[in-house]
């Protein structure tokens, strides 16, 4: 993915669908194209939380019991 998004404006974005789609003034072409934008937001907020958790565990597992971070590929 070229254009990373950042987690937090995922979120935003996220949120903002799902406000809309709770309002209900929508069309219903209106309404999917909300809900499948909404879906690519969580999309991105869970890879980067999964990113993150893979992080965490990497610094947590160093066989002598020592914490040291290890980069790790993005594009796993």
């Amino acid at each position: 993915m070229a254009d990373k998004k950042g987690f937090e404006a995922a979120l935003i974005d996220l949120e903002r669908a799902v406000n809309q789609l709770e309002n209900g003034d929508l069309s219903l072409d209106e309404a999917l194209q909300v809900f499948s934008d909404g879906v690519q937001q969580a999309e991105l907020c869970r890879k980067a939380l999964q990113d993150v958790e893979l992080q965490v565990e990497q610094l947590l597992k160093q066989a002598d019991g020592s914490l040291q971070s290890e980069a790790f590929d993005d594009e796993q």
